[in-house]
């Protein structure tokens, strides 16, 4: 028996002595593949740049992993995010208080990956950063997140400090956030390598294309609450490829597309119904994706050249359009399709607007009708589609009139049953149907479209950013 106890016991003592082993080669940065420590195996190199994407506080905590991670953290990229106050406990994890600034940049030999930072106010800390951006640490800087706190920031009246871009050169991505640019402060801008600018509560006296102008590679701009003072913001950039653009302060607002030879798509996520945009399209001969916008929006116009968008003035170019409407002028969704004759993929979210008794049913005019609908348009999604009568009558209408279509999708929020797709089906006369290609699938799915566009407006190597993954 005891023997038996002794031989059982064995093997535990073993695993208790390979496990203390284990650590105390981990330690010392000695493993071997069948401890299960693979990360040290990698390159140095490749450590370095995990290090680098994690937040500030939790790579300088890689050194006591071992005696070989001491070293990466100060030959890694540095990745800095400070916050001029902690307001909340999660944000510890993330970023570090302007305090610990210093100490870390005089032991951090650069290069760095990133630096974030807000300021609190006009004239808040401009001293100290300075410092920061004299530093070998902020040299060759690669990504900018600077400006100012939200409630703070005076409806972008506050300047940045003159050093803010004294690392321009190496510069790959810019956010600059809640302030202003005035002619009074005379500024150079030269951002030769810069491919990502997000402008996030900016305001402009005439210095937005000279801004642009200094972008000799950029590649994709995000707008959100940007205004000049004339009201107007003229893009021309020879380089962009995507834009995104977003208002809802209701205050008018236009976006001119004068000069974009390589734009290819025109985001606007979050626009609503209510909002005074005005998108006027000079030249923009490769612009193929479009959208979301309100459908039915009388204050939101798209122009191209001097006058509106229409059956007489379309944009042949546009493949990909997404819309937003109401459950009550679902009309004014085949108005849009007029205006781009060679359309392929059309998206539509719903509002969830309730269902009134006003008749409808969407007419096809026999002597005008619908290009699109003739010769190119292949699919339509249906977002937040609740089988509302006038959603019938629209799905329908596309079932019944759309001679090349593939595929419709109707993204809705309960699981459809056999039964219930096979209801659908009658509602929809898919037995009529102008395709004979076309398929219909009804999927569960809780589908923000704003959202999703939004978080890919940079993302260019997502080809369709209506999609859902």
């Amino acid at each position: 028996m005891e023997k038996e106890e002794a031989a059982a016991a064995r093997p535990a003592r073993n695993e208790q002595e390979s496990h203390g082993t284990a650590w105390k080669r981990a330690r010392s940065g000695d493993c071997d593949v069948n401890s299960g420590d693979l990360i040290s195996h990698l390159a140095d190199a490749l450590l370095g740049t995990i290090i680098s994407l994690l937040p500030t506080k939790d790579g300088g905590r890689t050194q006591i992993l071992s005696r070989r991670w001491r070293h990466l953290w100060r030959s890694a990229p540095l990745s800095l995010e400070v916050l001029a106050f902690l307001p909340v406990p999660v944000f510890d994890r993330y970023a570090v208080p302007t305090t610990a600034v210093s100490k870390i940049i005089s032991q951090h030999p650069g290069p760095a990956r990133r630096f974030s930072f807000l300021f609190l106010g006009a004239g808040d800390l401009y001293a100290e950063v300075e410092s920061w951006f004299d530093s070998r640490a902020l040299a060759n800087l690669q990504e900018l997140d600077i400006g100012y706190e939200y409630l703070l920031a005076s409806k972008g009246k506050y300047q940045l400090p003159q050093s803010t871009f004294r690392s321009a050169s190496t510069l790959l991505v810019a956010k600059i956030r809640n302030c202003g640019f005035s002619d009074t402060v005379p500024l150079s801008f030269n951002f030769p390598l810069l491919k990502e600018l997000s402008l996030h509560y900016v305001s402009f006296s005439g210095a937005f294309q000279s801004l642009l102008s200094g972008c000799h590679a950029l590649e994709s701009l995000y707008m959100l609450q940007v205004h000049a003072t004339a009201g107007c913001l003229r893009v021309c950039s020879p380089t962009l490829r995507s834009i995104g653009f977003r208002d809802n302060s209701g205050e008018k607002t236009e976006l001119v597309l004068e000069d974009a030879p390589r734009l290819e798509r025109l985001l606007l996520p979050y626009c609503h119904r209510n909002d005074c945009v005005t998108i006027r399209v000079i030249r923009a001969p490769k612009l193929k994706i479009l959208g979301p916008f309100s459908a039915d929006s009388c204050k939101f116009r798209i122009f191209q050249g001097m006058s509106p968008v229409s059956s007489a003035n379309s944009i042949h170019t546009v493949k990909v359009l997404a819309l937003t409407c109401s459950s009550l002028q679902l009309d004014a969704v085949l108005g849009v399709l007029r205006w781009f004759p060679c359309l392929e993929k059309l998206y539509v979210s719903f509002h969830e607007y309730y269902q009134t008794h006003k008749k409808f049913e969407p007419q096809g005019d026999p002597l005008y009708p619908i290009e699109c609908l003739q010769t190119h348009l292949k699919k339509v999604m249906l977002t937040l589609y609740m089988s509302y009568e006038k959603q019938v009558h629209l799905a329908r209408f596309f079932v019944l009139n759309a001679k090349v279509l593939k595929k419709i999708e109707f993204l809705v929020w309960n699981d459809y049953s056999d039964e219930l797709v096979a209801h659908q089906h009658s509602l929809l006369q898919v037995k009529n149907r102008a395709s004979r290609d076309a398929q219909f699938e009804f999927r569960n799915s809780l589908f923000f479209i704003d959202k999703h566009v939004e978080d890919h407006i940079h993302d260019l190597s997502v080809a369709d950013p209506f999609r859902q993954p």
